[in-house]
């Protein structure tokens, strides 16, 4: 993306929801709201940091946490973010079960 556009893809949610929306089309062999959403329902996918998973309940995405700060580019981590010289620097990860909040969502389905 940086190569093609010359800028970061800075939201993964954006990749997350439509290889999200192409499996449940695929899945229904239709674009119908409500056949769409059933099928997203408990979905997961392989994406680039881990499985994605669209929780059932209240159709959030739950995904691995990362952990990082903005520091200097180096040798160990010379990725150029938005061409500033720096880079995120991961800190911690915590896996999707971990970094999962109950939910209190009375979501009501047509």
């Amino acid at each position: 993306y940086k190569k093609k556009m010359n800028d970061d893809l800075t939201q993964a949610s954006i990749y997350h929801v439509f290889a999200l929306l192409d499996a449940a089309f695929a899945q229904t062999k239709s674009t119908d709201p409500v056949k769409v959403a059933a099928a997203l329902e408990g979905m997961k996918i392989k994406s680039f940091n881990g499985e994605v998973e669209m929780r059932k309940t209240d159709h959030q995405l739950q995904q691995g946490l990362y952990i990082s700060r903005w520091e200097k580019a180096s040798a160990k981590y010379p990725y150029d973010a938005e061409n500033t010289g720096y880079t995120n620097v991961p800190v911690k990860y915590y896996e999707s079960y971990v970094a999962s909040t109950p939910t209190t969502c009375q979501m009501k389905r047509p």
